[in-house]
C-alpha cells in the first residue's frame, strides 16, 4: 500500500461556521476544501483513499457478521457511508462506515426485532440525527463526560470480544438481546470447540500483532484474513464461511418500505434513539481527533446532516447503521489525504471489490473476522484515558468508568449513558455542595487601626462569610449555621465566595432576611457576584432587604451600622431626672 505522503494540504481554514440545516454550508466547505487543489493533491487523495480501502475491507465484513446482519451488509455500509457521508460530511478528513461499537448495540436489536428492525431502527435513527444536526445540536458531545465515554467504550468493547467468542471456538449459538445470554450459551456450547477456528483466528491475530511492528504501511488485517483464509481453503478446514455476496448494492434482503407501520415505528423509538446517539457521539469525537491531527475543524452540524443522511439511505440498501470511524481516518490522514475525495475513494474501491471479486470474499472463514475484531475490541479501549484516571487517582471517574461499563455490557448503550449520567451528576452535586459557613466577631480595633472610627464596640453585630455555591444541595448546611443566630442582630452575610446560588438559595437567603426583620434585627449582603445579585433583583429580595444594605465589603456594612445605630442613638431622648 502507499505510504504516509509528504504533500502538504491544499488551503484549509482552521474553523468552519456552523449554519442552520438548509443552508449551503456544504458548498463553501467544498469551495475552502479545493482551493488550490492540483494533480498533486489528486494523487496523494487516490494514494490515502486506496490505503483507507484496504484497511476498511476487513472490518466492513467482520462488523456486517457482527451486527448480526451478514459480510455484505457490512460491505455495502461501507461503500454508502464512504460516497454519501463523505461528500455531503463537514470535515474533509472524516471517513465513515460500520463500526464496533455500533456493532455492539445492533446484534442485540437484530436478535430482538429481527432484521427488518434493525433495518427501521437505522431509518429512524437517520432522522432523528439528521434533526441533530438541523437544530444546530451538534455541540451536545461537549456535555457528557469523559468517563462516561470512556466507559461505554470499554462496555462495547466487551460486547465485542464476547460476541466473537462463538465464531472463534467454531461455535453456533445464534444471536441473543443482551450479550451475557450469549456468553452463557457460549459456555454450554464449550464440549464443541472446533480447534480449526482457533487456529484460524490465531494466524489472524498474530498477523495483526506483529506486522505493524516492522511495517505499519502494511493493512495487517487484510493480510491476517487472506492468510487464514489460504490456509483453511487449501487445507479444507471445516470451519464456517461467510457465505453469499452478491454484486451488488442493492441486496435482496433490505428494508421494505411497504413493510413500515405505525405501530412497528412506535416499537422501535428506543432502539432507534439508541442508535441515533451512538452514531452522534462516535462521529462527533471522531471529528475532534480528525481535528486535533490536522488543524481542521469540523462543522458538526453538517456532519450529523451527512450522517443521517447516510443511514437513512443505508437500510433501504440492506446495510447495517453507520457512524463515523476513528481507526479509518487516522488511516486516511496519515497517508496524506486531506479532502472527502479520500471517503469517496474509499467507498469506490470497496464497490469495485463486491462487484469483482466478491466469490473470493465468500470462502472468507467467520473465524477469520472474529480475530479481526477481538484485535479491535482491545484497540477500541481509550487506554491513555483510563491510565491518566488510575494514574491521577481519580477515583470518582474510576467508578463513573466502571459503572458505565457494566451497564452497557448488561443493559443498552442509551441506558448506559444515563445512568453514567446520573452517577456523574451525583457526584458533582456532592463535590459542590460542599459550602463553609463561618462567624466572626467585629473586630473595633482592627477598624480603628484602619482608619474607621466607630462610635460603639457592636456587639450586637454578627458576620458570617459563605464560601461555595449556595443550592438546594447544600441549603441545610447554611441554614443550621444560622440558627444560633440571634435574630434581634444586624447580620452580616459576606457572600463574595458565593459564585451561584439557585432558586432554592434565593429562597433561604429570603427566609433568613425574614427571620432577621421579625425578631427586630437586619441583613446586610457584602461582596454579591454580579449574577447572583441580578437574581435577587428579579425575585424581590433586595427590595425585601431594604435600602442601602447591599455593600461591597463587610467593613462598609459594619460602617453603615454604626451610623444607623448612631442616628437612633442620637434621635433617643435622654430620660428626666426627677
Amino acid at each position: 500500500m502507499a505510504t504516509a505522503s509528504a504533500v502538504s494540504p491544499p488551503p484549509t481554514r482552521r474553523s468552519e461556521s456552523t449554519g442552520l440545516a438548509g443552508s449551503l454550508a456544504i458548498v463553501g466547505l467544498w469551495r475552502r476544501e479545493f482551493t488550490g487543489y492540483s494533480r498533486v493533491h489528486l494523487t496523494a487523495d487516490v494514494l490515502a483513499g486506496l490505503n483507507v480501502g484496504a484497511v476498511s475491507l476487513p472490518l466492513a465484513l467482520a462488523f456486517g457478521v457482527a451486527s448480526g446482519a451478514t459480510a455484505a451488509a457490512g460491505l455495502v455500509t461501507a461503500i454508502t457511508s464512504g460516497l454519501v457521508m463523505g461528500f455531503l460530511g463537514g470535515a474533509p478528513f472524516q471517513v465513515s462506515g460500520p463500526t464496533g461499537a455500533m456493532a455492539a448495540i445492533l446484534v442485540g436489536i437484530t436478535a430482538t426485532y429481527g432484521l427488518p428492525g434493525m433495518w427501521l431502527a437505522g431509518a429512524m435513527a437517520g432522522l432523528i440525527i439528521m434533526g441533530l444536526g438541523l437544530f444546530r445540536m451538534g455541540r451536545l458531545i461537549q456535555f457528557i463526560p469523559s468517563p462516561v465515554i470512556v466507559g461505554f467504550t470499554s462496555g462495547i468493547a466487551l460486547v465485542i470480544a464476547s460476541g466473537q467468542l462463538d465464531n472463534v471456538l467454531g461455535l453456533e449459538v445464534g444471536n441473543f438481546p443482551q450479550q451475557y445470554l450469549h456468553l452463557l450459551a457460549v459456555i454450554e456450547n464449550l464440549g464443541l470447540i472446533d480447534w480449526h477456528a482457533i487456529v484460524v483466528t490465531a494466524i489472524v491475530i498474530g498477523t495483526m500483532v506483529t506486522v505493524p511492528r516492522w511495517n505499519r504501511n502494511i493493512p495487517a488485517s487484510l493480510l491476517g484474513i487472506a492468510l487464514a483464509t489460504i490456509v483453511a481453503n487449501v487445507l479444507d478446514w471445516p470451519v464456517h464461511m461467510i457465505g453469499h455476496i452478491p454484486r451488488t448494492i442493492y441486496l435482496p434482503d433490505r428494508l421494505d418500505p411497504s413493510s413500515i407501520t405505525l405501530d412497528g415505528v412506535a416499537m422501535l423509538v428506543a432502539p432507534a434513539v439508541s442508535i441515533a446517539v451512538l452514531a452522534s457521539i462516535k462521529s462527533l469525537l471522531c471529528g475532534t481527533v480528525g481535528g486535533n491531527l490536522t488543524g481542521v475543524k469540523m462543522n458538526n452540524d453538517q456532519e450529523l446532516i451527512a450522517l443521517g443522511l447516510g443511514n437513512l439511505i443505508i437500510p433501504f440498501l440492506g446495510g447495517v447503521p453507520a457512524s463515523a470511524a476513528v481507526a479509518r481516518t487516522s488511516v486516511a490522514i496519515r497517508s496524506g489525504g486531506r479532502t472527502r475525495l479520500v471517503p469517496i475513494i474509499h467507498g469506490l474501491v470497496l464497490l469495485a471489490v463486491a462487484l469483482l471479486i466478491g466469490p473470493a470474499l465468500e470462502r472468507v472463514p467467520l473465524a477469520a473476522l472474529g480475530g479481526v475484531l477481538l484485535v479491535t475490541s482491545v484497540r477500541v479501549n481509550d487506554w491513555v484515558t483510563m491510565r491518566f484516571f488510575v494514574h491521577r487517582r481519580l477515583w470518582h471517574a474510576v467508578a463513573v468508568m466502571l459503572v458505565t461499563m457494566v451497564a452497557t455490557y448488561v443493559f443498552n448503550l442509551t441506558q448506559a449513558v444515563v445512568i453514567g449520567m446520573a452517577v456523574s451528576v451525583l457526584w458533582f452535586v456532592r463535590q459542590a455542595s460542599v459550602i463553609d459557613v463561618s462567624r466572626q466577631p467585629v473586630d473595633g480595633t482592627r477598624m480603628k487601626e484602619r482608619g474607621q472610627e466607630l462610635h460603639g464596640d457592636h456587639p450586637g453585630v454578627e458576620v458570617v462569610y459563605v464560601t461555595g455555591p449556595l443550592f438546594f444541595g447544600n441549603i441545610a448546611t447554611f441554614l443550621e449555621a444560622l440558627e444560633d443566630v440571634p435574630t434581634s442582630t444586624a447580620l452580616i452575610l459576606s457572600l463574595r465566595g458565593m459564585p451561584t446560588l439557585d432558586a432554592v438559595g434565593v429562597q433561604a437567603i429570603e427566609e433568613t432576611i425574614l427571620r432577621q426583620h421579625h425578631g427586630g434585627g437586619s441583613v446586610h449582603l457584602v461582596g454579591l457576584q454580579p449574577a447572583s445579585r441580578r437574581r435577587l433583583e428579579r425575585s424581590g429580595v433586595l427590595e425585601r432587604l431594604g435600602t442601602g444594605r447591599v455593600h461591597w465589603s463587610a467593613d462598609q456594612a459594619i460602617t453603615a451600622i454604626d451610623a444607623e445605630h448612631h442616628a437612633v442613638d442620637a434621635d433617643t431622648p435622654a430620660p428626666h431626672s426627677i
